[in-house]
């Protein structure tokens, strides 16, 4: 992880020098710690970074920023670890953005350019190419409708009055649905029922259905045949909205279970758990990716106890409003923020450019952000 510790965002230029270099010491503790996994204490700080002050000052500096929450100690050493309230302050006032080098950009695009344009082979690579990336574990989950919208449909004569309604969604999901009609129908008229009724829903939400069939005559045997079906698909529709997303991709848990911090059986037990529990997952992204952007989440941030000595980056990608997965890493505290934004972010652009490919979407960066 790289820091720019002579550089502080705008909101801290009138800090007073004292204020303004503790901050530094906090980012000084957090990437050595970050990268060494040991407490830090002064004279490491002041043997490696020309900050113009004393190891007693540094000293003082440190118990400063433990008096604010943002380090402590372990009993059995001196030096310092960061809280998380220090994590947090951290990624959000003193991070600066690191980008990844172009080498590793054309590496990672070149990856996915190989890759067939098929969703599980991308979901394979995301999870693959983030987890080494990043050295921590890597999910990805499958893009779907915010709001499914209407394709295609088939009306299928099976025996009698039964037909087999196979529905088609925009975002490729399949739904089949066995209905009784009040009379047999032949399945040529089926098709022409079909037919009409595919040109008078293309591209609705199931909230459209009802408005879609607006001047249909009041009576008449297509009329409510039509509307017997449009009811039916508006039905589907709405469960399969309501319904959670498909699998969840995952790849990199051995590597970060080596981590220190997860050498205990309790805590490796945790992070797996946490790795497998889709509804908590869910959750998370749910409470945080209502905007599109990269988000961290350090230790639940006080919400969600089973995130405790975790850390989240994840970030959406698809198309807003219309068919939107998430990709991430998960690791300890003590992870890489910097970079695993980065990643996450750019790895999540790619991924919307290529969701747009299969499913035919208009342009739209959903990570908002440049890719070159």
């Amino acid at each position: 992880m790289t820091l720019d510790l002579g550089s502080l965002d705008a909101s801290d230029a009138a800090l007073d020098p004292v204020s303004a270099r503790r901050q530094r010491v906090l980012g000084i503790v957090i990437q050595e710690y970050t990268k060494n996994a040991q407490p830090v204490g002064s004279h490491t700080i002041a043997n490696s970074y020309e900050l113009g002050v004393s190891a007693a000052t540094i000293r003082n500096d440190l118990a400063a920023l433990e008096r604010d929450g943002l380090l402590t100690h372990p009993h059995t050493s001196a030096g310092r670890i960061p809280t998380d309230a220090g994590y947090r302050f951290f990624v959000h006032r003193l991070l600066t953005d690191q980008e990844l080098s172009t080498t590793e950009r054309t590496q990672i695009r070149g990856e996915f350019n190989q890759v067939q344009r098929e969703l599980d082979q991308l979901l394979r690579t995301s999870t693959a190419v983030l987890a080494r990336t990043s050295q921590n574990a890597a999910l990805a989950i499958p893009p779907r409708a915010v709001e499914s919208r209407f394709k295609h449909l088939e009306l299928v004569e099976i025996h009698d009055t039964k037909v087999l309604l196979v529905l088609v969604l925009q975002e490729g999901a399949v739904k089949q649905q066995i209905f009784d009609l009040d009379a047999a129908m032949g399945q040529d008229e089926l098709s022409r029922l079909s037919n009409e009724l595919n040109a008078k829903l293309h591209d609705c939400t199931a909230d459209q259905v009802d408005a879609r069939l607006d001047g249909l005559p009041p009576d008449g045997s297509d009329a409510l045949l039509m509307q017997q079906v449009a009811l039916l698909v508006r039905d589907v529709m709405q469960r399969h909205d309501h319904q959670s997303g498909g699998e969840i991709y995952r790849d990199g848990l051995t590597q970060v279970l080596e981590a220190p911090e997860f050498v205990e059986s309790a805590s490796m037990r945790k992070i797996v758990r946490v790795f497998e529990h889709r509804s908590l997952l869910d959750q998370i992204i749910g409470d945080y990716l209502a905007d599109g952007d990269v988000h961290v989440v350090i230790a639940g941030d006080g919400r969600y106890d089973d995130l405790a000595d975790i850390s989240l980056v994840i970030g959406s990608y698809g198309v807003s409003e219309r068919a939107v997965g998430v990709v991430g890493v998960m690791g300890p505290l003590r992870m890489a923020y910097g970079r695993n934004i980065s990643v996450v972010r750019f790895v999540a652009g790619l991924m919307s450019d290529m969701v747009q490919d299969i499913y035919g979407y208009l342009p739209h960066d959903a990570a908002g952000k440049e890719r070159n």
